[in-house]
């Protein structure tokens, strides 16, 4: 038995292995890094230095869209949690996290900006939950969250804005 087979075991509404009939478990992945084994509704992804965790729905397309384990985001270390204020949900990857509520949809915070958020108290801060994935340059990023933005510039780091008290 793998850790793989340990969380399916452990999270058996991901369904049976897509791959069940071709009679292959799970697969290395071309990184040399991970493994990961897709099943009906979900997949998870083992690293040596994380485990296995798994990803699915909304949350997995926006992984996949970000590049998934190949991207920015890379792999997951955490299984999606549910959280905060209007049964929102989250994962957390090596490169950020992709936060998720029914009303609002999947978005992707990494870098300065998630950093800031999390000290903030994340989704239960005064911003609330992001509603826009990072965007901008080089020289200037910014995400926008429920109740504010934050922006990060390479001389001036991250700044909070909008309508919150920043505290």
């Amino acid at each position: 038995m793998t850790a793989i087979d340990d969380k399916r075991r452990a999270h058996p509404w991901l369904g049976n292995p897509i791959d069940e009939g071709a009679g292959s478990a799970e697969m290395a992945l071309p990184d040399g890094r991970g493994r990961v084994r897709d099943f009906e509704h979900g997949s998870i992804y083992w690293t040596p230095e994380h485990g296995a965790f798994e990803v699915h729905g909304a949350i997995r397309v926006k992984w996949a869209e970000c590049g998934g384990h190949r991207g920015f985001l890379r792999y997951p270390v955490t299984d999606e949690i549910g959280c905060g204020p209007g049964a929102g949900r989250f994962n957390h990857f090596e490169g950020g996290s992709i936060y998720w509520r029914q009303d609002i949809g999947a978005h992707e915070v990494h870098g300065a900006i998630r950093d800031r958020w999390a000290q903030m108290g994340w989704q239960d801060s005064p911003l609330g939950y992001p509603i826009s994935d990072e965007r901008g340059s080089p020289e200037r990023r910014a995400s926008t969250f429920q109740h504010g933005t934050i922006t990060w510039t390479p001389s001036g780091g991250t700044v909070v804005g909008g309508n919150i008290d920043d505290g």
